[in-house]
């Protein structure tokens, strides 16, 4: 197993991950459910976390593939890091929300109103930024000849 293939197994985390954390924060707004709440905002710290190694090993990745010759293109490898690059950016603001809200939470400090509605709104943008990363990263021809090792 190599960079490409650890790439490709934790590239689903951050695209999934974020949605499943999404449907839940919505049932707890469905709900009115403090547990579902907390159990949404764990989820995306989590997945944040787990996204920065998807990133770190999404460059050397690219630079394998290329190297190899195995038939994936510098310049879709050149977009899908660059939306990556932003699609973590977001993910990492996300998970850095959902932390601060878990703390205040545990130290019962009541938070404004408004980021009960914010929190979904950020989780979609972050939803969106991901598929758009992972549609890009889906369009490089991964063969199956790039076995080889770093």
């Amino acid at each position: 197993m190599n960079l490409p293939h650890i790439h490709l197994l934790l590239n689903h985390i951050p695209v999934l991950g974020t949605g499943f954390a999404f449907l839940i924060l919505l049932a707890s707004l469905w709900r009115k459910s403090d547990e579902l709440r907390r159990a949404a905002l764990v989820l995306f710290v989590l997945v944040a976390l787990l996204a920065i190694p998807t990133y770190l090993t999404g460059e050397p990745s690219g630079e394998i593939l290329l190297r190899q010759n195995v038939g994936a293109s510098s310049w879709q490898i050149e977009r899908h890091d660059s939306a990556a690059e932003i699609a973590l950016t977001a993910m990492e603001c996300l998970g850095a929300v959902s932390l601060l809200w878990l703390l205040l939470d545990w130290r019962k400090i009541a938070l404004p109103r408004f980021l009960h509605l914010l929190m979904p709104l950020l989780a979609l943008v972050v939803i969106g930024l991901m598929a758009w990363t992972a549609n890009l990263g889906g369009q490089i021809r991964h063969s199956a000849e790039f076995g080889g090792s770093m």
